[in-house]
Protein backbone atom coordinates (compact mmCIF):
# COMPACT_ATOMS: atom_id res chain seq x y z
CA UNK A 1 0.00 0.00 0.00
CA UNK A 2 2.77 2.83 0.61
CA UNK A 3 4.64 1.74 -2.56
CA UNK A 4 1.53 2.35 -4.42
CA UNK A 5 0.90 5.24 -2.92
CA UNK A 6 4.48 6.52 -3.70
CA UNK A 7 4.40 5.37 -6.94
CA UNK A 8 1.17 7.43 -7.44
CA UNK A 9 2.59 10.86 -6.08
CA UNK A 10 5.48 10.05 -8.60
CA UNK A 11 3.33 9.68 -11.68
CA UNK A 12 1.38 12.85 -10.62
CA UNK A 13 4.13 14.89 -9.87
CA UNK A 14 5.99 13.97 -13.25
CA UNK A 15 2.79 14.83 -15.19
CA UNK A 16 2.20 18.32 -13.23
CA UNK A 17 6.23 18.81 -14.35
CA UNK A 18 5.25 17.92 -18.09
CA UNK A 19 2.54 19.68 -18.14
CA UNK A 20 4.06 23.10 -16.70
CA UNK A 21 7.35 22.04 -19.24
CA UNK A 22 4.87 22.32 -22.03
CA UNK A 23 3.02 25.04 -21.37
CA UNK A 24 6.40 27.16 -20.75
CA UNK A 25 7.65 25.98 -24.05
CA UNK A 26 4.19 26.95 -26.04
CA UNK A 27 3.65 30.28 -24.30
CA UNK A 28 5.41 32.87 -26.09
CA UNK A 29 4.63 35.66 -23.95
CA UNK A 30 3.36 38.73 -24.37
CA UNK A 31 3.16 40.35 -28.02
CA UNK A 32 5.39 43.50 -28.77
CA UNK A 33 3.96 46.66 -29.19
CA UNK A 34 3.94 47.75 -32.88
CA UNK A 35 6.28 50.99 -33.78
CA UNK A 36 4.68 53.35 -35.02
CA UNK A 37 5.06 54.78 -38.36
CA UNK A 38 7.91 57.42 -39.52
CA UNK A 39 6.77 60.81 -39.64
CA UNK A 40 8.95 63.76 -41.06
CA UNK A 41 7.95 67.04 -39.49
CA UNK A 42 9.41 70.39 -40.26
CA UNK A 43 8.85 73.77 -41.05
CA UNK A 44 9.25 75.52 -44.20
CA UNK A 45 11.90 78.21 -45.11
CA UNK A 46 11.30 80.99 -47.06
CA UNK A 47 14.26 81.75 -49.45
CA UNK A 48 14.71 85.54 -49.29
CA UNK A 49 16.45 87.38 -52.34
CA UNK A 50 20.26 88.63 -52.18
CA UNK A 51 20.51 92.08 -53.80
CA UNK A 52 23.70 91.73 -55.95
CA UNK A 53 26.98 94.53 -55.33
CA UNK A 54 26.72 97.67 -56.58
CA UNK A 55 28.78 97.90 -59.55
CA UNK A 56 31.83 99.74 -58.80
CA UNK A 57 32.24 103.39 -59.66
CA UNK A 58 34.72 104.13 -62.85
CA UNK A 59 38.00 106.05 -61.23
CA UNK A 60 38.19 109.44 -62.92
CA UNK A 61 41.01 111.87 -62.06
CA UNK A 62 41.05 115.09 -63.23
CA UNK A 63 44.75 115.44 -62.63
CA UNK A 64 46.14 113.04 -65.55
CA UNK A 65 45.52 114.19 -68.72
CA UNK A 66 44.12 111.46 -71.48
CA UNK A 67 45.88 110.78 -74.46
CA UNK A 68 43.86 111.50 -77.72
CA UNK A 69 45.70 107.89 -79.18
CA UNK A 70 44.45 106.33 -76.31
CA UNK A 71 41.74 103.48 -76.70
CA UNK A 72 37.96 104.71 -75.97
CA UNK A 73 36.70 102.77 -72.86
CA UNK A 74 33.06 103.05 -74.34
CA UNK A 75 31.20 101.71 -76.88
CA UNK A 76 30.42 103.44 -79.68
CA UNK A 77 26.36 104.39 -80.17
CA UNK A 78 26.95 103.31 -84.51
CA UNK A 79 29.85 100.58 -85.44
CA UNK A 80 30.08 101.57 -89.12
CA UNK A 81 31.63 98.98 -91.92
CA UNK A 82 35.18 99.18 -92.92
CA UNK A 83 35.83 101.11 -96.12
CA UNK A 84 39.71 100.20 -96.89
CA UNK A 85 40.32 104.00 -95.97
CA UNK A 86 41.22 103.74 -92.43
CA UNK A 87 44.74 103.38 -93.16
CA UNK A 88 44.83 106.98 -95.53
CA UNK A 89 43.33 108.78 -92.44
CA UNK A 90 45.57 107.40 -89.84
CA UNK A 91 48.74 108.44 -92.35
CA UNK A 92 46.88 111.87 -92.72
CA UNK A 93 46.56 111.85 -88.80
CA UNK A 94 50.10 111.47 -88.40
CA UNK A 95 51.18 113.79 -90.93
CA UNK A 96 49.15 116.29 -89.85
CA UNK A 97 50.91 115.83 -86.32
CA UNK A 98 54.53 116.28 -87.68
CA UNK A 99 53.97 118.37 -90.56
CA UNK A 100 57.77 118.49 -91.00
CA UNK A 101 57.98 114.97 -91.77
CA UNK A 102 59.69 114.15 -89.14
CA UNK A 103 59.16 111.25 -86.04
CA UNK A 104 60.53 112.49 -83.13
CA UNK A 105 61.40 108.96 -82.24
CA UNK A 106 63.23 107.82 -85.26
CA UNK A 107 65.87 110.83 -84.53
CA UNK A 108 64.99 113.08 -86.86
CA UNK A 109 65.52 111.12 -89.55
CA UNK A 110 62.26 111.78 -91.35
CA UNK A 111 59.97 109.25 -93.98
CA UNK A 112 61.46 107.13 -96.63
CA UNK A 113 59.09 106.00 -99.71
CA UNK A 114 58.52 102.74 -100.78
CA UNK A 115 57.32 102.02 -104.30
CA UNK A 116 53.91 99.95 -103.81
CA UNK A 117 53.59 100.89 -99.36
CA UNK A 118 52.65 103.92 -97.48
CA UNK A 119 55.54 106.19 -96.15
CA UNK A 120 57.84 103.96 -93.49
CA UNK A 121 59.43 105.31 -90.70
CA UNK A 122 63.40 105.60 -90.32
CA UNK A 123 66.59 105.51 -92.14
CA UNK A 124 66.84 102.09 -93.39
CA UNK A 125 64.55 99.22 -93.84
CA UNK A 126 65.52 95.76 -92.25
CA UNK A 127 66.97 93.85 -94.15
CA UNK A 128 66.51 89.86 -94.15
CA UNK A 129 69.99 87.81 -94.11
CA UNK A 130 70.91 86.27 -97.13
CA UNK A 131 70.11 82.52 -97.24
CA UNK A 132 72.96 80.32 -96.49
CA UNK A 133 74.73 78.85 -99.34
CA UNK A 134 74.34 75.07 -100.41
CA UNK A 135 76.41 72.93 -99.24
CA UNK A 136 78.46 70.37 -102.41
CA UNK A 137 76.79 67.11 -102.84
CA UNK A 138 78.44 63.74 -103.81
CA UNK A 139 77.79 62.48 -107.23
CA UNK A 140 74.91 59.99 -107.43
CA UNK A 141 71.97 58.41 -109.77
CA UNK A 142 69.55 61.10 -109.61
CA UNK A 143 72.22 63.89 -110.49
CA UNK A 144 73.27 65.04 -114.18
CA UNK A 145 77.25 64.65 -113.64
CA UNK A 146 79.02 67.22 -114.88
CA UNK A 147 81.44 66.96 -118.28
CA UNK A 148 84.36 68.39 -118.79
CA UNK A 149 84.52 70.89 -121.16
CA UNK A 150 88.39 72.64 -120.96
CA UNK A 151 91.45 70.22 -119.90
CA UNK A 152 94.59 71.22 -118.80
CA UNK A 153 97.80 69.13 -118.71
CA UNK A 154 99.75 69.34 -115.64
CA UNK A 155 103.34 70.76 -116.02
CA UNK A 156 106.14 67.96 -115.13
CA UNK A 157 107.72 68.51 -111.87
CA UNK A 158 111.88 69.19 -112.92
CA UNK A 159 112.70 66.71 -109.61
CA UNK A 160 109.95 64.22 -110.44
CA UNK A 161 111.56 64.27 -114.24
CA UNK A 162 114.80 64.04 -112.80
CA UNK A 163 114.20 61.64 -110.80
CA UNK A 164 112.04 59.64 -113.37
CA UNK A 165 109.00 59.99 -111.01
CA UNK A 166 105.80 58.53 -112.57
CA UNK A 167 102.08 57.79 -111.28
CA UNK A 168 98.44 58.77 -110.88
CA UNK A 169 97.46 61.28 -108.77
CA UNK A 170 93.89 61.08 -107.13
CA UNK A 171 92.23 64.27 -106.52
CA UNK A 172 88.87 65.17 -105.02
CA UNK A 173 87.39 68.15 -106.37
CA UNK A 174 84.10 70.48 -105.56
CA UNK A 175 82.91 72.16 -108.48
CA UNK A 176 80.34 75.17 -107.85
CA UNK A 177 77.14 75.62 -110.10
CA UNK A 178 79.14 77.43 -112.71
CA UNK A 179 81.29 74.60 -113.66
CA UNK A 180 84.09 76.34 -112.33
CA UNK A 181 86.76 73.96 -109.90
CA UNK A 182 86.34 75.83 -106.36
CA UNK A 183 88.74 73.52 -104.61
CA UNK A 184 90.81 70.08 -105.19
CA UNK A 185 92.83 68.11 -102.65
CA UNK A 186 95.09 65.15 -102.62
CA UNK A 187 93.26 61.84 -102.03
CA UNK A 188 96.23 59.89 -102.96
CA UNK A 189 99.31 60.73 -104.61
CA UNK A 190 103.31 61.07 -104.58
CA UNK A 191 105.07 64.18 -103.05
CA UNK A 192 106.79 65.31 -106.21
CA UNK A 193 103.58 65.00 -108.23
CA UNK A 194 101.08 66.48 -105.79
CA UNK A 195 101.17 70.33 -106.20
CA UNK A 196 101.44 70.35 -110.03
CA UNK A 197 98.44 68.24 -110.17
CA UNK A 198 96.42 70.62 -107.53
CA UNK A 199 97.54 73.48 -109.95
CA UNK A 200 96.03 72.04 -113.50
CA UNK A 201 92.98 70.43 -111.93
CA UNK A 202 92.06 74.12 -110.79
CA UNK A 203 92.29 75.23 -114.30
CA UNK A 204 89.48 72.97 -115.69
CA UNK A 205 86.30 73.81 -116.19
CA UNK A 206 82.98 71.76 -116.17
CA UNK A 207 79.48 71.63 -117.21
CA UNK A 208 76.99 72.33 -114.16
CA UNK A 209 75.80 69.38 -112.43
CA UNK A 210 72.17 69.59 -112.59
CA UNK A 211 69.57 67.96 -109.90
CA UNK A 212 65.99 68.12 -110.88
CA UNK A 213 67.12 70.63 -113.49
CA UNK A 214 68.62 73.06 -111.45
CA UNK A 215 72.71 73.50 -111.56
CA UNK A 216 74.11 72.29 -108.27
CA UNK A 217 77.58 72.38 -106.11
CA UNK A 218 79.17 68.39 -106.46
CA UNK A 219 82.31 66.62 -105.10
CA UNK A 220 83.40 64.19 -107.46
CA UNK A 221 86.79 62.51 -107.86
CA UNK A 222 89.41 63.11 -110.38
CA UNK A 223 92.66 61.41 -111.73
CA UNK A 224 96.15 63.31 -112.90
CA UNK A 225 98.13 61.06 -114.71
CA UNK A 226 102.60 61.75 -115.16
CA UNK A 227 104.11 59.60 -117.58
CA UNK A 228 107.43 60.27 -118.29
CA UNK A 229 107.91 60.22 -122.41
CA UNK A 230 111.19 59.00 -124.12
Amino acid sequence: MPRTFTLVSVCVHAAVLGCIYVAQAIDIGPLPIPREALAFTGRLVKIADIALPAAPKRLTTSSSPVSPHAAPIDAPPVVMLETGREMDSSTASTSSLHPQGGDPTDGGGGTRDVPGSDAIPGDALPSLPPPPPQQPIHVHSGIQPPRKIVDVSPTYPTLARAAHQEGIVILEAVIDTRGAVETARVLRGYPLLDQAAVEAVRQWRFTPALLDGQPVPVVMTVTVIFTLRP
